[in-house]
């Protein structure tokens, strides 16, 4: 080959490696964008497409949650609420929760069965969004990698699909305050990874399954306010982990079972409010882990179990309602063996205490419950009065002992009941914790004026005062706007005199308002109108005059209004409801007439 060649050919070596440079980069950055590709776009098409159809039966979000869900890309971040697997591009997770309690922030729509294809899911929780409506979808039995089902406060209807039983790693289902209704499926027994079962406040009936005895890993129970009916099984003994069951609130009925006892982790139970029968069982000392102890409102009889002594961990205790008789057992009689309690309820019983147990005075207790218990004498002493928060010692038989310093240094207080007793005390000297919320102390001998207890600067926490039927007298004072928490004023059946403040329009959640069976007199002040809210409405056997005002026809939801046996007169109203009351509730007035009375007379 002559040297002419030479330059030619290192020309096309030369070429051929920049050939093949090129074609490495050109390998090399198609790959690196393939991958960019694939990173920036993770999301499944078929999961997008499950959430956007869910998306499409929401026809109505004030969250502005799903105002997010825009674009290809539902990994990405963007989405609110769903999250991914990143090395696969699959929805894991869907978290769909109302930030706030504000009534205003909801989803109004149904559960799409679209979110049935969502195959990778491993947690749903869509809750508190209130006007999410219809069935839960009985596709959701196809979400087999799903450990978390949270459906609760929404306002689901129907029953609860027997199929969501087939969910084999299920351990948290959660559906209450919804509307559900029917019977629990026998198919939720066969979830036996369940630690977690939360049917609460729904309208579900009938008894326990049977196949509830497969649920052995529980560790949470909450059933409570249903229409549940029959005895509470014997097979809840086999539930050894269980730390927390709630059935509260429903129809069961029988005894409670011994086997019960044998829940060595059980930390908190309440069974109120049933038709439970028998006795509590003797071995409720072998609960050891026990905090607290609800049974109130059944009809339970008997006395109380000794073995109550050995509840070394127990702080609330509430057997209120209930048939239990005398004598009480040393751990209540003298605080023996219960170092921890500080709520006890024993109202309404066949206890015959005479006086308030000495510990329940010096312990230092934050709520003490002691109503229909034939106590007497006089009020009880309490050494730590700064831990009291709630006090009931009515329906009893005290006559003394309500000084003006017996609220002194209570200043937890938040609630006082001492009601129908024989109370004989001055009100208006008495001097009053900042924090009380509720004051009933009603069917007592109570004179003095209402003046101090209705002061704004001690009485903005107020929501609900009661001191009819005493013996009270004087005018009632304006109410200032430190008083607008106040949903209850009863200061009926008294000896009051004056007119109804106009200032009552400063009540502005005012729920009941009851003047009656007093020596009130002037017209009913136009400013009543302004308490939208008010439910109850009673000024009867009074001395008012004039009109009821047309400015009434702005309280839309009263329920009861009576203003009868005063000096009334000229046209009631015509409006529901006052047109459509009882004529007992403007009987023996001066001249009241139209609906539901006679028609006016026409003026001549």
């Amino acid at each position: 080959m002559t040297t002419t060649h030479l330059p030619h050919l290192q020309n096309l070596r030369w070429i051929a490696k920049l050939f093949l440079i090129i074609s490495f980069f050109d390998l090399l950055f198609g790959n690196i964008l393939a991958a960019s590709d694939t990173t920036t776009s993770l999301c499944s098409e078929s999961d997008r497409a499950s959430l956007l159809s869910f998306k499409a039966g929401i026809w109505k979000d004030t969250t502005d949650i799903l105002s997010s869900w825009t674009g290809g890309d539902c990994c990405g971040g963007g989405w609110e609420g769903v999250e991914c697997n990143p090395a696969t591009g699959r929805v894991v997770a869907l978290h769909l929760q109302r930030p706030d309690r504000d009534s205003a922030v909801y989803l109004k729509g149904t559960l799409s069965a679209s979110l049935g294809n969502l195959q990778f899911l491993e947690v749903m929780v869509i809750s508190g969004m209130k006007h999410i409506a219809g069935p839960i979808p009985a596709s959701f039995s196809r979400l087999t990698r799903l450990h978390q089902l949270v459906l609760e406060d929404n306002a689901l209807g129907g029953e609860i699909p027997g199929s969501l039983g087939q969910l084999p790693l299920l351990n948290t289902l959660s559906l209450s305050g919804n509307r559900l209704k029917g019977q629990i499926p026998p198919g939720i027994g066969n979830l036996k990874n369940l630690l977690q079962l939360n049917l609460a406040k729904n309208s579900l009936e009938g008894p326990f399954p049977a196949t509830f005895e497969n649920l052995h890993s529980l560790q949470y129970v909450d059933i409570s306010f249903n229409l549940l009916s029959g005895p509470i099984p014997n097979f809840v003994g086999k539930y050894q982990n269980l730390t927390f069951m709630d059935l509260s609130n429903n129809q069961l009925s029988g005894q409670v079972p011994d086997s019960l006892c044998s829940l060595a982790k059980l930390m908190d139970i309440s069974l109120s409010h049933n038709q439970l029968t028998g006795r509590i069982p003797d071995q409720v000392g072998s609960l050891k882990s026990l905090t607290t102890l609800s049974v109130a409102a059944n009809g339970l009889t008997g006395p109380i179990p000794v073995s109550i002594s050995r509840l070394q961990n127990l702080w609330y205790l509430n057997l209120s309602r209930n048939g239990f008789s005398d004598p009480l057992p040393g751990a209540l009689a003298k605080g023996q063996g219960i170092p921890k309690v500080i709520s006890i309820d024993l109202s309404y019983n066949n206890l015959s205490l005479g006086t308030v147990p000495e510990w329940m005075g010096s312990r230092g207790l934050t709520d003490i419950h002691l109503a229909g218990c034939n106590l007497g004498g006089a009020l009880p002493k309490f050494k730590k009065p700064d831990s009291l928060t709630s006090i009931d010692l009515s329906d009893n038989r005290f006559t003394n002992g309500l000084s003006s310093n017996f609220f002194i240094n209570m200043s937890s207080l938040q609630r006082v009941k001492l009601s129908n007793n024989q109370l004989t005390a001055d009100i208006s000297g008495i001097a009053w914790p900042e924090g009380l919320s509720s004051i009933d102390l009603h069917s007592n001998r109570l004179s003095g004026y209402l003046s101090k207890v209705l002061t704004n600067e001690r009485s903005s926490f107020l929501e609900f005062l009661d001191v009819s039927n005493n013996q009270i007298s004087g005018i009632l004072p304006e109410l200032g706007q430190g008083l607008t928490s106040l949903k209850c004023l009863n200061v009926g059946s008294n000896k009051i005199t004056g007119h109804i403040p106009g200032s009552i329009s400063n009540l502005t959640h005012l729920e009941r308002l009851d003047v009656s069976r007093n020596q009130l007199s002037g017209s009913i002040p136009t400013g009543v109108g302004q308490l939208v809210g008010l439910q109850w409405l009673d000024v009867s056997v009074n001395s008012l005059t004039g009109r009821i005002p047309e400015s009434v026809l702005g309280i839309a939801n009263l329920r009861h209004a009576s203003f009868r046996a005063n000096r009334l007169c000229g046209p009631i109203p015509q409006g529901r409801p006052f047109n459509i009351f009882p004529v007992a509730a403007y009987a023996h007035n001066l001249c009241l007439c139209d609906r539901p009375l006679p028609p006016c007379k026409p003026i001549k």
